[in-house]
């Protein structure tokens, strides 16, 4: 017991963590993009915008083998096998090496076509934009060889030094911004470059410390190839459900602008950075939790691993609650303040996307459990193919006259049979309790999301709609989601640890105040 308190500890300590990390980042990016958007003017934004996003198509790809470098490191320390890790981490690099020459293959030939042939580019400008498509592709090679640092620290559970080298990058990204402000020279260029050279001090800054703090972090030209076959096994399974997800969001945006119109087409498309948003706020939790329930697999200690993703599954749902209710009341009042023309159905895009990503939160858990297990094949045929039926669904509900935003409530629907199909596979799989699920997570979110609307509606009722009561209702709304969170989501022993921790926080300010 008290050996899971240390780790709830751990737990608890690098979420706070990586929550200032994110903060600290929001804050900074937005500040970025405001200067770096000054410095290059709409036009070359526009290019390295599009050329960067034409570089990271390879991302889907990258992010499945960083799935899979990520469970089996963390597997293994789970099983204490210092041997195993050592293979694990020279093949998953050698494995990264390979998609680099991948990635140049495709990104010379079908990349460079694309920059000079079909890509809307001022003709003044498209050599500058063939330089910035040369270090985008340096970029993100660079990138794609870090993965497995990265792989390692969060296996680890090293939350500071994740969180301490990405602030070094969003500072870097920021001084990068200022610099290019002031030169006189192609900006656009020489913003590629800099962020060519970022990745390379990024990269080395991973390297140096995984190299003297996890010993199983010097590459050896080892090639185990049963283990390369389990790991590209896993990472092509683990495709189709990334594939899925891209899809359901992409192919969204494409159905509602060939059947709706473009300014519906921007609403659908501003309420997804409201949804990215929302996801890193979850994802905090989750990166914080993913090590701890794939070591108590590999351990054999399953209870612990579901009082984790039960506990991980509410947790995540409270804090996106925290942020989703204020917005969802007050949406039209905030669209107004963020941006100076909002296009129509904007607002309802916005509340349905919440909601959405309300549902998703319930599910990663129990996907992080599925991960540890290896055995993915069948979860990822039946779940991605579940995804994947957002698309024709869509399809037949926009073309049969449906509202624009019927293709987020499909996605809803969805969201939720995926949400039962995860729970009957993992109770063949792991023997998961259903019925321990249903009454401990999905009721008590349900009665905290009715008891806080509920409460919220009557209170918000009673300002009339305006910047006054977005400022007033915001933090009251807060408020309201934390007490019923505490009140009513909480169990007797949950509450009285969470005062234990507020007294002794208490004790410590006045103690040094």
């Amino acid at each position: 017991m008290a050996n899971e308190a240390s780790k709830n500890r751990r737990i608890a300590k690098n979420a706070a963590l990586l929550y200032f990390r994110m903060l600290l980042l929001i804050a900074v990016n937005l500040y970025t993009s405001r200067v770096i958007l000054a410095a290059l003017g709409v036009d070359d934004y526009a290019v390295y915008t599009t050329v960067g996003g034409l570089v990271t198509l390879f991302a889907v790809l990258s992010g499945t083998l960083s799935a899979a470098i990520s469970r089996f490191i963390v597997y293994e320390l789970g099983k204490n096998n210092g041997e195993r890790l050592q293979h694990i981490f020279s093949t998953s690099l050698i494995i990264q090496m390979a998609m680099v020459v991948v990635a140049v293959l495709v990104g010379e030939t079908l990349g460079l076509w694309y920059v000079n042939s079909v890509m809307q580019c001022p003709p003044e400008r498209l050599a500058a934009a063939n330089w910035c498509f040369q270090f985008s592709l340096l970029s993100f090679c660079v990138n794609l060889l870090s993965i497995p640092y990265n792989a390692e620290i969060i296996a680890h559970e090293r939350m500071s030094a994740f969180a301490y080298i990405s602030i070094i990058e969003a500072l870097g990204n920021l001084g990068i911004a200022f610099m290019v402000s002031f030169t006189h020279s192609d900006r656009l260029v020489l913003y590629a470059v800099l962020m060519f050279f970022l990745a390379l001090v990024v990269r080395l800054c991973y390297t140096f410390y995984c190299n003297r703090h996890f010993k199983e972090c010097h590459f050896r030209w080892h090639l185990d190839l049963p283990l390369l076959k389990e790991m590209m096994a896993f990472a092509g399974w683990n495709l189709i459900g990334a594939a899925a997800g891209v899809i359901r969001e992409q192919g969204g945006l494409l159905l509602v602008n060939a059947l709706a119109s473009l300014v519906v087409n921007a609403a659908m498309g501003l309420s997804m950075k409201v949804s990215a948003v929302a996801t890193k706020f979850v994802q905090n939790i989750m990166v914080a939790l993913n090590p701890q329930i794939t070591k108590s697999y590999a351990d054999g200690n399953h209870s612990y691993m579901f009082n984790l993703a039960f506990q991980g599954a509410r947790i995540s749902f409270y804090v996106l609650l925290c942020l989703a209710l204020p917005i969802i009341f007050n949406t039209q009042p905030l669209l107004d303040i963020w941006l100076h023309d909002v296009p129509a159905h904007t607002a309802n895009f916005v509340r349905l996307i919440l909601v959405l990503m309300l549902s998703e939160s319930l599910s990663l858990p129990l996907i992080t459990i599925m991960l540890a297990t290896g055995n993915i094949r069948n979860y990822q045929l039946i779940v991605g193919g579940l995804q994947l039926l957002n698309i024709p669904i869509s399809y037949l509900c926009l073309s049969l006259g449906a509202i624009p935003e019927s293709v987020t409530l499909v996605a809803i629907v969805l969201s939720q049979c995926s949400l039962v199909a995860r729970l009957i596979l993992l109770r063949r799989m792991v023997a998961l309790d259903i019925r321990s699920y249903f009454h401990k997570v999905y009721l008590n979110v349900i009665l905290v999301t009715l008891v806080a609307s509920t409460i919220t509606w009557a209170v918000n009722s009673l300002m009339a709609y305006g910047y006054l009561r977005l400022l007033v209702m915001s933090p009251v709304i807060l408020a309201i989601v934390l007490a019923t969170e505490f009140y009513v989501g909480c169990t007797s022993s949950e509450r009285a640890m969470v005062l234990q921790k507020v007294r002794a926080f208490s004790e410590r300010r006045t103690k040094h105040g």
